[in-house]
């Protein structure tokens, strides 16, 4: 028997020959030739030499090996070959795959597990016969054997014949097959009969515990029948579950010693006494005042019986809100509360009253009848429980209720008012009236009552009574008075100032009545009087309430009275120093108010006070214009040039309103005038122009501007001088005028802006662009000149030239929305879309509250988009009117029309100087609104007269529309729209 080693020391031959002396040379011949360090194979190699030795030729006959035959054995190993002599050693071993079903440290007891994952179906060892592994075991028992006495530290006991990996023979792998094979047969018998129970068993599980969606699904089958309301009405789920629910952070902290300390001294038990406190008599005194407090507070101090204070708590039963049964909890227990209540305090109403509206509750009114009613007999004198008692009584029996009060209780004003209020017909409620001021004469509301029922003369009668009764009821002399005769009721009215000498309502009702009848001269005086006597009576003059006085008889159509108090109050606890400021805000708050009178009575006082204040004849004549008429207007301007000669806006004020009317020969006399009193405004020699210009008088404005020139004209005389010579068509004069213009004002950009749209009209391009660059030199912040030059380079050269003026210009003047924006439909005009969405982000950036460029923002961006860019719009300029009016165009391609109307006129307010806004509303109103629309737009527009507008320039200054009005204006500017659009 002799071990040999194969030539690539995988594997291990065992030559087995039964003439072989003994084991132990067999032993030591297998040490002699493998003369190899067998670390590897130690494990195996000592097994196997102490099985042999053993039991010998029976333990091979017992596997059933035969003599001469040869047994090779796979000794696995984790990396490299088995030395010869002297091997070096290898390390590589971690770098193998591991053998199959190899568990690491599972032989050294290390803790673990296997699964047949891991194993497969092979047996974990050479299986061997019941008999032979007996007597392996019955040997191990005699000789001491341990398993454990040749463990190897790295290979474990998973090897030799007893390794996982160890091939079958042939014969093995028959049997395999046939024990697998009447497995699969046992298998298939019976097989219908167990699915069809395993299926009975899942089916009975299931019908136990049926899932959610089943138990819904009767409920999801009718989800069709619900109505849009219920299914509105379903509450939304909430998130209940754990899943990414922060845990609150818990911290905690040591408690403190002194926390301790003081929590044990609370705790101990001092059984000592102080020896500081000696005194056991005042201590026994201080428990009994104490004992004596918390008896006082829960029992009677006569009866001694425990009972609750009864005002309180029926103040907090009566506030308590009882809506249904179940507030209630305990009935019982509150039934015999409120039982004790009445038993130990049956004479206060409030115990009935609650008793009652408890049952009331409950749905017991019969017992709530007869539990007020009991109360009505305990305290007959209270008018609450009457009351009570008449409202939870019946139709037919609340009057017999409220009889019997009356007849407890005469004096009681309440109950004859509750008495009328059960009576239908008036009559009947004025005779239960009178019935009750025959018991209480004096009743303010009683006789306010009756009178209100009685027609006039009855009233009238009522009413004198009622003075006599209650003389200090200021409603009554002031009633009476509306009632009688001028001569009777100045009589009654002085015999209220008798009663009443602290009553200004009775000087100012005098004031009216006066007015009323005609004695305007006496309206003045009244006021004037009562307030030196109410001030004789030392009372207190409010002006606040006096100017109240005075809007509440503007808006009772007594004027001279309003006026009167104001010239009388105004001046009241005013200093000095503030009366100008002071006036002029209590005008403004009135003009809000919409109360004009006042306002002008105020300002007509302080112009009475402050003749030659311009800035408050200013506000007057506005406050005229507004709301007063052209004569009254016209005079106003009169009386204040007369003040104020030197004022040049009164001056043109005056000279407009007269043009406007339609009288240019007043208009002439009062520019006149104007000069006559200032004689070197330029102003008032401008609106002389204007006025002849606009008269198409060319041959006298061109002499106004020439007197003008001669005495030193502004800039401002030149450039009207060029505007007239345009419009006659004198192209020479039009340039003398501008040079010569620009040789004495340089800095004036808009000569040098003319005289360039001169050379362009006369298609001198170089002219013009020599013109716009000699005022940007003198003029570098100008934006026309800027744009006008990039606008002619376009034309001239192309956009390449046109960007590189806008660069520039935009360098020299920064945050310049205008110049963004021509930057932007320069690329836009030559299809260059891109680059005008990138000039478009960075204007936004430079200028991120410049309405026209987000309004020029929202006409570029895509229609999904547009909601979306138009909210930033908002939130950037939301009182923008140019943004404001983008929004109303895309509400109006939207087909919103309501919306888009409100923003058109939201638009038009907030700049009515604009004419496009107006051009647009104009338009809107001719596609979608009424004729009554349309005309109110056309008369708002030329109310406003706008000027400005980057559509209306062009059109109102052009030579062909320069005395156009208004109105022919708006509509070429809606037509120029249309032929754009088309």
């Amino acid at each position: 028997m002799v071990f040999i080693a194969s030539p690539n020391h995988k594997t291990l031959t065992l030559n087995l020959n039964p003439n072989t002396t003994t084991l132990q040379a067999l032993k030591f011949q297998i040490e002699q030739i493998s003369n190899v360090p067998i670390s590897h194979q130690r494990l195996f190699i000592s097994q196997s030499l102490q099985l042999l030795t053993q039991r010998g030729s029976t333990l091979l006959a017992d596997l059933g090996i035969k003599p001469y035959s040869t047994l090779t054995l796979h000794v696995p190993f984790f990396g490299g070959t088995l030395p010869h002599k002297n091997p070096k050693p290898r390390l590589d071993f971690l770098n193998s795959k591991p053998p199959e079903g190899y568990v690491a440290g599972l032989g050294r007891g290390a803790s673990g597990f296997t699964t047949r994952s891991d194993i497969g179906p092979a047996r974990s060892a050479l299986e061997l016969p019941d008999r032979a592994i007996g007597q392996l075991e019955e040997a191990g028992e005699e000789k001491g054997y341990d398993e454990n006495q040749q463990f190897d530290d790295f290979e474990g006991n998973d090897v030799g014949l007893l390794a996982p990996d160890a091939k079958l023979d042939e014969d093995d792998e028959k049997a395999d097959a046939m024990w697998k094979a009447v497995d699969e047969r046992m298998d298939s018998r019976r097989k219908d009969r167990r699915e069809a129970l395993l299926r009975e068993e899942i089916e009975k599980y299931r019908a136990s515990n049926p899932k959610i969606t089943e138990q819904f699904a009767s409920l999801k089958r009718n989800l069709h029948t619900l109505s849009a309301q219920e299914w509105k009405s379903i509450p939304e789920i909430g998130d209940y579950s754990m899943r990414n629910k922060k845990r609150r952070f818990e911290s905690f902290v040591p408690v403190p010693d002194t926390l301790l300390e003081k929590a044990t001294l609370e705790k101990e038990l001092v059984t000592a006494i102080d020896p500081t406190s000696t005194d056991l008599t005042a201590v026994r005194q201080g428990r009994d005042i104490v004992l004596s407090l918390k008896l006082d507070r829960i029992s009677d101090s006569v009866s001694g019986l425990t009972v609750v204070d009864p005002k309180g708590y029926l103040t907090h039963l009566k506030s308590m809100s009882i809506t249904s049964n179940t507030d209630v909890h305990d009935k019982n227990k509150a039934r015999l509360l409120m039982t004790s209540l009445m038993k130990s305090n049956p004479k206060n109403p409030c115990v009935w009253i609650s008793a009652a509206r408890f049952e009331e509750v409950a749905g017991k009114m019969k017992a709530a009848r007869k539990l007020i009613q009991e109360g009505c007999d305990e305290c007959p004198k209270s008018e609450d429980v009457w009351l009570e008692a008449c409202r939870l009584a019946s139709p037919k029996d609340a009057k017999a209720v409220i009889t019997k009060g009356v007849k407890f209780i005469p004096n009681s004003v309440n109950l004859w008012m509750e008495a009328a209020k059960l009576e239908r017909d008036d009559l009947n409620k004025s005779r239960v009236l009178r019935k009750g001021l025959e018991h209480i004469p004096d009743s303010f509301r009683l006789w306010k009552a009756v009178v209100d029922l009685a027609n006039e003369e009855d009233a009238r009668s009522l009413l004198k009574r009622a003075v006599e009764c209650c003389p200090l009821h200021i409603e009554f002399w002031l009633a009476l008075t509306r009632l009688e005769t001028y001569e009777n009721a100045k009589k009654v009215l002085n015999k209220a100032r008798e009663n009443l000498s602290e009553e200004p309502a009775i000087w100012i009702t005098a004031a009216k009545l006066e007015e009323a009848n005609g004695n305007v001269s006496m309206v003045g005086k009244i006021i004037e009087r009562g307030i030196r006597a109410l001030q004789k009576t030392a009372v207190i003059i409010d002006r606040e309430a006096w100017m109240k006085e005075a809007e509440a008889a503007e808006r009772a159509g007594s004027i001279m009275t309003c006026q009167a108090i104001i010239r009388s109050a105004i001046g009241i606890g005013v200093e000095e120093e503030d009366r100008k400021r002071t006036w002029v805000s209590d005008a403004e708050d009135f003009m809000k108010k919409g109360s004009i009178e006042t306002a002008r009575a105020i300002y007509a006082h302080a112009l009475t006070v402050f003749l030659t204040k311009k800035s408050i004849w200013r506000k007057a004549s506005q406050l005229e214009k507004s709301h007063g008429t052209r004569e009254s207007l016209v005079a106003l301007l009169r009386k204040a040039v007369t003040y104020c000669p030197q004022a040049e806006n009164l001056w043109l004020f005056g000279a407009k309103e007269k043009w406007l009317s339609g009288d240019v020969p007043a208009a002439r006399a009062i520019l006149q005038e104007a000069y006559a009193a200032i004689p070197n405004s330029q102003e008032i020699w401008l609106a002389a122009f204007k006025l002849e210009f606009e008269n198409h008088e060319s041959e006298r404005a061109k002499m106004l501007l020439a007197k003008a020139r001669e005495r030193g004209g502004n800039e401002r005389v030149w450039m009207k001088s060029a505007i007239v010579e345009r419009e006659l068509g004198n192209i020479d004069e039009e340039r003398k005028f501008l040079v010569e213009g620009l040789k004495r004002f340089p800095s004036f950009f808009k000569l040098w802006l003319m005289l360039g749209q001169l050379e362009e009209r006369l298609d001198h391009l170089e002219k013009a662009k020599k013109a716009y660059h000699s005022g940007l030199k003198h003029c570098p912040n100008s934006l026309q000149l800027w744009l006008s030059l990039a606008s002619l380079q376009e034309k001239m050269i192309g956009l390449s030239k046109a960007r590189a003026v806008l660069t520039i210009a935009r360098k020299k003047n920064p945050q310049n929305p205008e110049l963004w924006l021509a930057s932007v439909r320069a690329e836009l005009r030559h299809g260059k879309k891109k680059e005008s969405d990138i000039l478009m982000a960075k204007a936004l950036q430079e200028c991120p509250n410049s309405g026209i460029l987000w309004a020029a923002a929202l006409e570029m961006v895509a229609r999904p988009q547009r909601k979306a860019k138009s909210k930033d719009a908002l939130e950037k300029c939301h009182h923008d009117p140019h943004v404001v009016a983008a929004v109303a165009k895309l509400l109006w391609h939207d087909r919103k029309l309501d919306k888009a109307r409100n923003w058109l006129n939201m638009a038009v307010m907030l700049a009515p100087d604009i004419g496009d806004f107006w051009a647009l509303y104009y338009k809107f109103e001719l596609q979608h609104g009424t004729e009554e629309n349309q005309k109110d737009v056309l008369n708002r527009c030329i109310a406003a007269g706008p000027k400005h507008g980057e559509k209306w320039q062009p059109i109102s200054k052009a030579v062909e529309n320069s005395h156009q009005p208004i109105e022919a204006i708006l509509k070429k500017v809606v037509a120029a729209a249309e032929n754009n659009k088309q």
